[in-house]
């Protein structure tokens, strides 16, 4: 499915998506195109692409292709999905220590659809945080990484 979704494939490409996409959610996964969870997410993020495009803008990065995010970002785990709203990285409280990314594939496409009005409605208002609408229990859990220490 990930050949429905355009990818970028540079570190100019992700800038430019990130300037460039106004009044709307910028959903960014990171991933690669062979990995079974990826194309999971893939196949929730294409079947929901156009009933959320007047909402958001979906893209699929290569984490080996930006090396640059995949670090600035912290991405230990693929596939990761990160937001933004014109140009300011959106942050939303999973329960979890980081709220920077949301790391695993969504248990629903509902779920996803949940997540991006809450954001859009969030940013709308100003806010650069949000509360996960998702159940606790359908968010995947994982232990964080520390790289270097």
């Amino acid at each position: 499915m990930s050949f429905l979704l355009p990818k970028l494939t540079c570190k100019r490409e992700v800038d430019q998506a990130i300037k460039s996409v106004a009044e709307k959610v910028l959903v960014l996964r990171f991933g690669r195109d062979n990995d079974s969870v990826c194309l999971q997410l893939d196949d929730i993020l294409a079947k929901t692409a156009h009933d959320l495009s007047k909402m958001a803008v979906i893209y699929l990065v290569d984490v080996n292709s930006v090396p640059v995010y995949t670090q600035y970002f912290d991405i230990s785990y693929i596939p990761s999905t990160v937001f933004f709203f014109n140009g300011q990285h959106m942050k939303v409280d999973y329960g979890s220590p980081d709220h920077t990314k949301f790391v695993g594939s969504f248990k629903t496409k509902q779920d996803f659809i949940d997540l991006i009005e809450v954001i859009y409605r969030g940013a709308m208002r100003g806010k650069l945080i949000v509360r996960s609408p998702i159940d606790p229990n359908n968010i995947p859990k994982y232990d964080l990484l520390y790289q270097g220490i």
